[in-house]
């Protein structure tokens, strides 16, 4: 019988193995006290666990299983109404028993063929994760051809946290929960973001030897890291530039706050497209909007959904839409629409409101306090 952990004589002198994702998305989420699977709470305009899936753009990836729980249906009908740049399925984790079942689980959805490829696996709370770290990554793992890698990141209070534990080669040797590390292991800044890259053959066999031996009776990911670097597989670590981008979300606190960052990045991705924003801090970008160059939008603009709008045009101060079209060259102003079309070079407002389905033909100029209810 094949010894799943016998080490490779070179486990780098291959072409690049296939490459999946898992994230973990069954959890019920109950600190954010709500009946929406937490999975599922919009920032700047989408579903959290779409900028998890995003994260994996600048990887080869080319499917990702998705671990749902609680309220999996809705999670799976919501995550197949957006388009994915890579094949999605979903599994279920029946009865939560810890990351290192839900990593098990999540393994079941995988084809059986690409067994010798290596294989991410993310929590699905964790929306500001960058692609550039994840192809790092990866490429890092690749490269020393380990058996995992770990994302880690130096943390100032790192209290709380999972504490990595490195050898005197400068491997991961282990990570310990911070209500069970030692007085020195508490000392350590290096933690852990629950983020890795595996070999998916050497992962499973790994946690078939994971033990529940915690208060919670639970299965961790993170022993994984001991049972793999204990019988003489190497693992490895890639710290993160930026630990905030490896936080989760866990409440409407820390939900607000990774909205914040998010809009913070649109934002300055508009501005560098050619978009003047008069003060930044003050204006709101759903990530699903699209906007033309030589835009001027001012304070209290609100831009949502599946709105698109023109080159040239001026919007605010103190202007709202929500899945609408704008032409080009417009000056709107404290305006209010929702699924409306405006057309090129129009003069909207001040005071004006378009209902759904509402539209206005160019070169229109509406006066204050124009209302249209209705498809014209």
């Amino acid at each position: 019988m094949t010894d799943p952990f016998a080490l490779d004589d070179d486990p780098t002198d291959v072409a690049l193995p296939p490459l999946a994702a898992v994230v973990l998305a069954a959890g019920e989420g109950r600190r954010m006290q709500s009946e929406r699977p937490k999975p599922l709470h919009r920032l700047c305009g989408r579903p959290m666990l779409m900028y998890v899936l995003d994260s994996l753009a600048s990887t080869d990836a080319s499917r990702a299983v998705i671990v749902v729980g609680h309220k999996g249906d809705w999670v799976a009908k919501k995550l197949l109404e957006h388009s994915h740049r890579i094949d999605i399925e979903f599994v279920e984790q029946r009865v939560q028993r810890g990351t290192g079942d839900a990593a098990m689980v999540g393994l079941v959805g995988l084809p059986d063929e690409e067994d010798e490829g290596d294989v991410l696996v993310l929590p699905g709370d964790a929306p500001l994760l960058r692609p550039a770290t994840i192809a790092e990554l990866v490429g890092h793992h690749r490269s020393t051809g380990a058996a995992a890698t770990v994302l880690t990141a130096v943390m100032d209070d790192p209290s709380g946290y999972g504490r990595v534990v490195r050898g005197s080669n400068g491997s991961v040797e282990r990570i310990v929960e911070d209500g069970d590390a030692s007085a020195e292991e508490r000392e350590i800044d290096e933690i852990n973001t629950s983020i890795y890259c595996f070999r998916r053959s050497l992962l499973a066999p790994a946690l078939r030897r994971v033990e529940p031996d915690n208060a919670q009776g639970e299965y961790y990911l993170t022993d994984v890291v001991a049972v793999l670097s204990g019988t003489g597989h190497r693992v490895e670590a890639v710290i993160a530039h930026d630990p905030a981008e490896t936080q989760g979300v866990n409440d409407r606190v820390q939900l607000a706050a990774a909205e914040s960052e998010l809009r913070r990045r649109t934002n300055e991705s508009l501005l560098r497209s050619g978009v003047t924003m008069l003060d930044p801090a003050s204006v709101f970008v759903d990530t699903t909007v699209e906007v033309g160059q030589d835009v001027t939008l001012f304070p209290g603009v609100i831009l949502q959904g599946a709105t698109v709008v023109g080159d040239g045009t001026e919007l605010g101060p103190n202007t709202r839409l929500v899945d609408c079209t704008v032409g080009d060259d417009c000056v709107i102003e404290q305006t209010t629409a929702r699924s409306a079309r405006i057309g090129d070079r129009c003069t909207v407002g001040p005071y004006a409101s378009f209902g759904a389905g509402s539209e206005l033909p160019s070169d229109v100029t509406t006066g204050p306090f124009y209302t249209a209810d209705t498809a014209t």
